[in-house]
């Protein structure tokens, strides 16, 4: 049971670089077009869900990265959100703004 545990926890963290370096290229994009203004949709990576209080599984790495590249988050809101294979995940579209 511990290497199908530990496959598993190495296949969420891959998923949750791959979430952080995509938001980290879209906010250096961004700013490289000049603009003020970025509108970011923030999936949560794994489990959870809507139903329960806990932490959102890579959302906060991803809105460090953002910050990172020098902009601020400003606002933000929850949506519904699917994976592709149909599940259900919490969701945030974040408003940040060049600092």
């Amino acid at each position: 049971m511990g290497f199908i545990n530990n496959a598993v926890s190495r296949g969420a963290e891959f998923i949750r670089n791959v979430k952080v370096q995509g938001a980290t290229d879209e906010a250096r994009k961004a700013h490289a077009e000049g603009r003020a203004i970025l509108v970011y949709k923030i999936v949560e990576a794994s489990g959870g869900g809507l139903d329960f209080t806990g932490p959102m599984t890579g959302v906060g790495e991803q809105i460090e990265a953002i910050e990172s590249e020098g902009w601020a988050l400003a606002n933000m809101a929850t949506v519904e959100s699917r994976t592709l294979s149909g599940d259900e995940r919490a969701g945030l579209v974040c408003v940040f703004r060049r600092r």
